[in-house]
């Protein structure tokens, strides 16, 4: 008599325990959808270890199994595929990688102490003058392209840009372009440069790019050294420009 019993005595512990379960289920619709105190969208608080976004070990950066990834510049995609246009963007792209990757045309030499109360693309070129001027001793270079302050006037003088031309985006790209000319682009175009020297004499104006020794033109000069390895920017040069 007493084992016929046994069942009903396990349904009676069992039923409560069950519904229960079920509004707590990982498969409810709520929880897997929900970015918002999901079991597996917990978010790790931004600043620890340097990290942010979701993580299943939140809150417990000091004990987890898997150390805190330490965030560093990300590897850039192959450039080259990712945008189209003619061979003097995608090279301009290339040395943006090198030069600017983060800011891009508003881009201030990280060792500048006194940055520029605006934004470079929103300063003229006098305005950039008279930051130079006012904060000596300090790195200057600006933009997109890195321009140093004897480089960036003697461009402007080439082009004769009056001292009120905004830095926009377009106007530190015509100043590149002159640089671009001045390595050799146009020889290189008509055969009588090779691919190799016209690298090399990129190398030459931007310290991020890496000559065929594998390292920056300026390596150690003033902490320079190339932002890319020698293959990547030859492989990508090679895309640009297949022969």
């Amino acid at each position: 008599m007493f084992w016929r019993q046994i069942p009903i005595f396990l349904a009676l512990i069992f039923i409560p325990f069950a519904a229960q379960a079920q509004g707590i289920s990982l498969l409810k619709p709520s929880v897997m959808g929900s970015t918002r105190g999901g079991l597996l969208l917990a978010s790790v608080p931004s600043g620890e270890g340097g990290q942010s976004g979701a993580s299943l070990f939140a809150g417990r950066i000091g004990t987890s199994l898997f150390a805190p990834r330490i965030m560093t510049e990300p590897e850039s995609p192959p450039v080259t595929q990712s945008i189209v246009g003619t061979d003097v963007e995608r090279i301009r792209y290339l040395i943006g990688i090198a030069e600017s990757r983060r800011d891009g045309y508003d881009a201030v030499q990280h060792g500048a102490k006194v940055r520029p109360e605006k934004r470079p693309t929103e300063m003229t070129i006098r305005e950039i003058y008279a930051w130079i001027k006012d904060t000596p001793r300090q790195p200057h270079a600006i933009g997109r392209y890195q321009f140093i302050p004897a480089t960036l006037k003697r461009l402007v003088n080439v082009l004769g840009l009056p001292p009120d031309t905004r830095f926009t985006p377009a106007v530190q790209d015509r100043l590149g372009d002159v640089l671009l000319a001045e390595a050799g682009l146009h020889d290189f175009r008509e055969g009588k440069l090779s691919r190799r020297a016209f690298m090399n004499n990129l190398a030459k104006i931007w310290a991020g790019l890496p000559n065929d020794s594998g390292k920056s033109h300026y390596h150690g000069y003033a902490g320079n050294k190339a932002s890319m390895t020698w293959s990547r920017f030859e492989a990508e040069m090679s895309r640009i420009f297949p022969s």
